[in-house]
């Protein structure tokens, strides 16, 4: 069955950086782009950044621009996700998910999600 597996959050100060990864099995990862999503308590559950099944194309939230990057070994089978200024709004579980997209667009990236991991916590201490 499909897993993907979430690892590298943790705690860590204002304006440090985490690096998550998110682990893929099951599935034939170079057909599916890779997305990273967040939920904070009391918030609704937000897409960060995407990355197409290439890692060509990526697409960031505003809050992700300039400070989160998206990156993806498709011979590891590994989404990454570097996050770089962090402050208290980003303490959240993120999951990474997987989605078959046949065009980058705005709609497809922000359609349901195939699979879904288990999450990783990252807080951040002010």
């Amino acid at each position: 069955q499909v897993q993907l597996v979430e690892s590298g959050g943790g705690l860590v100060q204002t304006g440090g950086s985490l690096r998550l990864s998110c682990a893929a099995s099951g599935l034939t990862f170079s057909r599916y782009a890779m997305g990273w999503f967040r939920k904070a308590p009391g918030k609704e559950r937000e897409l960060v950044a995407v990355a197409s099944w290439s890692g060509g194309n990526t697409y960031y939230t505003d809050s992700a621009k300039g400070r989160f990057t998206i990156s993806r070994d498709n011979a590891k089978n590994t989404v990454y996700l570097q996050m770089n200024s962090l402050n208290p709004e980003d303490t959240a579980v993120y999951y990474c998910a997987a989605k078959r997209i046949y065009d980058f667009t705005i709609a497809s990236i922000m359609a349901e999600y195939d699979y879904w991991g288990q999450g990783t916590q990252v807080t951040v201490s002010s």
